[in-house]
Formats: structure tokens, C-alpha cells, sequence
């Protein structure tokens, strides 16, 4: 099972091929060549001659469960894995298969006992958990508020149908439709003819016929998912390892994907020229380009990687490529992660068997922050998703329609092509900032009410200030933001109302300190020290004095001060006295001389040995490091303007 996964990342895509078997005698054998070239359809049939003859029937058991799971078909798979988790010593990884039948078949409280017994072997597989530690997932998917809604298209055919991409209204996608003349080639893996790219025109509700691509790309083998540079000149595809009229194959024997760049010149593509990341011994395939046509992403299986397929990316500078790099595990697991398609706004969809779905293959979409980064990975819900494989996801430039691929019950063939429109979800979002300084608050309360005045959100702004919420559209909301040192400004209103073609509003707060005090109290302005019997300032205490600068100059421009000199108690109190007033001076001084408004400073005033902060007084024995602490200035903010 592991084996051929290495080569075949999910049957429906990554469509490895092997043109040949050797004649062996007896059942069993025959079964399993069939099965190692991957011809399941045929040693399904074998199997159970095996079975009906009672010859070595546990074994049997477990490669017709085996042959049904790489056919994507679960409820035939249920049936014999439902005997296999049954037989003694039987290896662990079938209760997992069992179970993610089981869910493919919508049974989810029987898939989680056979989880359970799985995790109960020991092995640690993150799938696994994320399931089991999230009861409720399958109960919150189904109360997601839908973004899509999916539609029928009417060029589907009675076999396999998927990879759609739509450019300048022509709709590119691929099929096991056989349009060709002669001898029709069927591929061993599920009896279909080799899947070729198709292209038809697209007007509104108007589509005409379907007909293979022109130029070069089609061959006698497989040629797949795809994806056009923005000027539409350039195309990326999948295709089996099949250059110059030959097959290239592995050390097993394994003809594996390669992904291949054609151009178009005169209506036809041509030149095909394979890309130079592509390797004999794994898989490369599902290309998507970036909008800016600097990084292309694709599915592979190479050595390296998290699951059985990950999703890579490459930079792409005119003819010149980088090393591929794996996208991590927030995106990778140790199952099969396809189709990776990224849309012109940056945010990546794909599909996963890895991550918490309905059932088999289901398609993600990344939450990216302000900077890009991934910050959340979300199940794109029903109708996208179903308890069976959908994948193959393709949104066009306005983010308003698009396409993907299932197996779903109801469609018109194997793996159908599904239509969709897209509603975007709706939020208001915005930044709590202070008044004076224009730094962002955070913990800021934001209470947003519908225009019934019923309470929809009761939120905390994070440590940039910021806030988001999820709204509908085409209403109307108020909005209050509040912190226990700030003054409330009045409440705000969030218009969502002739939101087409927008996927947000902003409502932005700037709130008026209540005690400039207060909210400067956790303001650690640290006093400074001098040196016995001078008033010079020294590199410590400068470092501080910058700080007291930066805070007046940038932080609270409308800060003021008073400054405070001490001594110790060494010397007449006449001459502390003085010495301390010269060392207000000095530190009066050296803030100005940085550019603070003199009128800032309101007070600059020595109070000689008046104020010890410590018992060091006359006649005291303290240490020089006691004294120290006595010969100093402080700061006291008064307010802010």
C-alpha cells in the first residue's frame, strides 16, 4: 500500500502509469501483477474468483479493500476493510483506512471507535489526532454561514471530468472523454481511456462544444491539471514522462508525473519543454503561477516531505528556475496534499485527505495576516466540500466564479466538473488608536449591535490594536470602542450597503486618555544617578535621558514634566542645596539641548539631602552603593495635551 502511494499520490490526479506486466500463473499471482501495475479494476475481479473459491480469503479481503480505496470508492472498501480490522495481527494501518471509509461514507461515530483503536497502536499520526481532539468539527461545518454556490455545467462527460481553469472566456480542464479516431487506449488503473486537455468557449450560459487542445501537448499518455501566465501566452502542465515520443520510467518500472511548459505561437501550443525540477523517481505535478509569474506551486512526492504529497513552491525568473521549497506542515501532514491553486489576492487553496474533513479529499483555503503569512487554514465547507474527493479548485481574478472537481454522488460521470458562484464573507474591521500619540490600544473593547440594537460581538483588540468581525452584507451595525483609560468616543456606524464587489469596511476609533497619568503608568521612566560631589551627566544616565527625550519628541508629544535633584547626606545641607539645583540644571539642560520645549519642563528643582530614599543619613555607615542610590533626579509626568 505504501509503495504505491509513493507513486500514485491519489488516483484521480497524480495518474502514475505501467505499460506492462508479466503473464504469471495461478490466481493470486495474476491478482497481484494486476495490482502492482495498478490495473485495480481488473484484479478486483481476480480477488474474488480468490474469494468465491475460499483461497487464501483474509488476504484477499485486504487487497479488494485496497483496490476499492485506490478507486476511490469507499463503500466497497468499507465492506471488506469492515472483515480485514477483524483478522488477527492484522497491521494497524487498516483501522485508519477503515475509519477514513467510514467517514467518506458520512458514518463518523464508527469512524472515531476505529480512530481510537488506531492512536490505541502507539503510532502518532497528527490526522488522527486533529480529529479525534475536535468532537464537534463536523456539527460547525454544517452551521458555516456559505460563501459558494455551486451550479451545474453542462460539459461533463460520462467518465472523468476535472482540473477547470476559465482565461479571456475560454475554459481549459481535462477528461478520459476519448474524441479521437481508431484505437482507443484504456488505462489500466480504473479501465478509462488516458486523460487529455480539452478547451471549449464560454459566453454567459453559452458553451460550445469540447475539443482537445491544439498543438502538442496531448500524447498517448496522461496530460492533466494546468495553469496559464497572466498574458496568457505560457502553459503550465502535468503529464506522465513522456519526452520526444518516449517513456521514462523509474527503477520500478513507474512512468511518474513531470510538469511541462508549452507556448503558444499562431492558435497552437508547442514547444513543449519539460521543467528542470522535475526527476524520473517521484512525482511532479498540479502547477499553479503565482499572479506576478514569480513562484509556481505544484504536488510531489519526493523524497523529503511530510506525507505522501506536499505542496511545494518555486521561484520562476523568465526560463530560469529555483530549488523547490516545501510549504511546512501548517499546510503538509502526513497524507496527500494536491491541487494547489493561488489566486491573484495571495491566499493558496488546495486540497487535503490530512487535515480535519467530511471524508476523503477536501479543499482548504490559508488565511494570510497583513505581512502574508499563514495565519489560519480553513475548511472551505459545503457545497465545495462533501464527504467524497473534491479538489481541483479554481476561483477567477474578480473572486467571484469558478470551478472544482468530485467524485459526489449525483454527478454525471466518475469525477465531475462543478460550476460555483461566490458571495465572499463580509467583516468590518479597524484599529483602536490613542489620541495623542496615535499608538494602537490594545485589550480596547469593541461592542458591535445589528441596527436592532441586539448584540452581535463582544471583542478585545490584539497588540496592534486591531479588531475584525464577521458581518452580513447589505445592513447596517453600531459599533463602540471603550478601554478603562480612554474616554469613549460615540458610538460609530458600520455600513455594509452596496457592498458588491467589496469584502469589507473599516471603522477606525482614536480615544481621548481620561488621566494622562494613568495611562502613562506603565511608563517605567527610570531615575538617574551622579557621581559623589558632581553634576556632570554620565553615559548611564544619558542613555535614560534619551529615552525621557524620545517619549516627549515621538511617543506623547503633548507630555509634560517636572524634574526633582537630590544628594545624599555627605556635606553641609547648604551646599546640597546647591549641589542639587545644579544638578536640576544639568539635567534641565541636557533635555533641551536634545530639542524638549523648555515650557514642557515645569518644574526643575534640588532638594538638596531632604528626600534620602534610604537610611543613610549624617553620621550614617552606609556603603558607597547605599549613597549612590540617594545622588539622583527623578521625573514626574504631569499630563498630556
Amino acid at each position: 500500500m505504501k509503495k504505491i502511494l509513493k507513486y500514485i499520490l491519489i488516483s484521480v490526479l497524480l495518474f502514475g502509469s505501467i505499460l506492462s506486466s508479466s503473464a504469471q500463473s495461478g490466481k493470486q499471482k495474476k491478482a497481484d501483477a494486476l495490482y502492482n501495475s495498478f490495473s485495480f479494476v481488473k484484479a478486483i475481479e481476480v480477488y474474488k474468483e480468490m474469494l468465491e473459491n475460499n483461497y487464501n480469503a483474509n488476504y484477499a479481503k485486504r487487497r479488494l479493500g485496497d483496490s476499492y480505496s485506490m478507486l476511490r470508492d469507499p463503500e466497497n472498501a468499507a465492506v471488506y476493510y469492515q472483515d480485514v480490522v477483524k483478522q488477527s495481527n492484522v497491521d494497524p494501518e487498516y483501522y485508519l483506512n477503515y475509519a477514513m471509509a467510514l467517514r467518506a461514507l458520512k458514518k463518523y461515530d464508527e469512524s472515531t471507535i476505529w480512530l481510537n483503536k488506531y492512536k490505541e497502536t502507539g503510532v502518532i499520526d497528527s490526522r488522527v489526532q486533529k480529529i479525534l481532539e475536535d468532537e464537534n468539527f463536523i456539527s460547525n461545518i454544517y452551521q458555516i454561514k456559505p460563501q459558494y454556490f455551486s451550479k451545474i455545467v453542462p460539459f461533463n462527460s460520462e467518465l472523468s471530468d476535472f482540473g477547470a481553469t476559465e482565461k479571456s472566456k475560454v475554459i481549459t480542464f481535462a477528461s478520459t472523454r476519448d474524441k479521437g479516431v481508431g484505437v482507443k487506449r484504456t488505462y489500466t488503473w480504473n479501465q478509462q481511456p488516458f486523460l487529455d486537455m480539452y478547451q471549449l468557449n464560454v459566453d454567459g450560459d453559452k458553451y460550445s462544444e469540447a475539443e482537445k487542445i491544439k498543438g502538442d501537448v496531448n500524447t498517448k499518455l496522461h496530460e492533466g491539471q494546468s495553469c496559464f501566465s497572466k498574458d496568457g501566452k505560457i502553459l503550465y502542465f502535468t503529464r506522465n514522462n513522456y519526452t520526444d515520443n518516449k517513456n521514462g520510467k523509474d527503477e520500478d518500472g513507474t512512468n511518474n508525473l513531470k510538469i511541462y511548459r508549452a507556448t503558444l505561437e499562431k492558435g497552437n501550443w508547442t514547444n513543449i519543454k519539460e521543467l528542470p525540477f522535475n526527476n524520473a523517481n517521484y512525482s511532479v505535478g498540479h502547477p499553479s503561477l503565482s499572479s506576478d509569474g514569480n513562484t509556481l506551486y505544484f504536488a510531489s512526492d519526493m523524497p523529503g516531505g511530510f506525507g505522501k504529497s506536499d505542496i511545494y513552491k518555486v521561484s520562476v525568473n523568465g526560463d530560469s528556475f529555483g530549488t523547490p521549497v516545501n510549504l511546512g506542515n501548517k499546510i503538509n501532514t502526513e497524507g496527500n496534499e494536491v491541487f494547489p491553486f493561488v489566486h491573484n489576492d495571495g491566499n493558496l487553496f488546495f486540497s487535503s485527505d490530512g487535515l480535519q474533513g467530511l471524508g476523503q479529499l477536501d479543499i482548504f483555503t490559508t488565511v494570510l495576516d497583513d505581512k502574508g503569512n499563514i495565519q489560519e487554514i480553513i475548511n472551505l465547507g459545503m457545497p465545495v466540500n462533501s464527504n467524497m474527493d473534491d479538489f481541483s479548485f479554481f476561483l477567477n481574478d474578480s473572486g467571484e466564479t469558478g470551478y472544482i472537481a468530485s467524485n459526489r454522488e449525483g454527478g454525471v460521470g466518475d469525477d465531475d466538473i462543478y460550476g460555483f458562484d461566490r458571495i465572499p464573507l463580509f467583516s468590518i474591521k479597524g484599529t483602536v488608536t490613542d489620541a495623542i500619540n496615535h499608538l494602537p490600544i490594545k485589550d480596547a473593547r469593541v461592542v458591535v449591535k445589528d441596527k436592532d440594537g441586539n448584540l452581535i460581538a463582544d471583542l478585545l483588540t490584539d497588540d496592534e490594536g486591531k479588531y475584525s468581525i464577521g458581518v452580513d452584507r447589505e445592513t447596517t451595525y453600531t459599533l463602540e470602542a471603550s478601554h478603562p483609560k480612554y474616554t469613549p468616543e460615540p458610538p460609530k456606524i458600520g455600513d455594509t450597503r452596496n457592498s458588491k464587489g467589496k469584502n469589507f469596511v473599516i471603522v477606525d476609533f482614536e480615544l481621548d486618555p481620561v488621566q494622562s497619568v494613568d495611562v502613562l503608568a506603565d511608563i517605567n521612566i527610570e531615575n538617574i544617578y551622579f557621581d559623589f560631589d558632581k553634576q556632570n551627566i554620565r553615559t548611564d544616565a544619558s542613555v535614560e535621558l534619551d529615552k525621557v527625550v524620545n517619549l516627549m519628541l515621538v511617543t506623547y508629544p503633548g507630555m509634560d514634566i517636572e524634574i526633582e535633584s537630590h544628594t545624599d547626606s555627605r556635606g553641609s545641607f547648604k551646599y546640597n542645596e546647591a549641589l542639587a539645583i545644579r544638578r536640576a540644571n544639568a539635567t534641565h539642560d541636557y533635555l533641551i539641548s536634545k530639542g524638549v520645549n523648555p515650557k514642557r519642563i515645569k518644574k526643575f528643582e534640588g532638594f538638596g539631602e531632604y528626600n534620602l530614599v534610604n537610611d543613610c543619613k549624617d553620621g550614617a555607615d552606609c556603603s558607597e552603593a547605599a549613597h549612590q542610590l540617594n545622588r539622583r533626579s527623578t521625573f514626574k509626568i504631569l499630563k498630556m495635551k
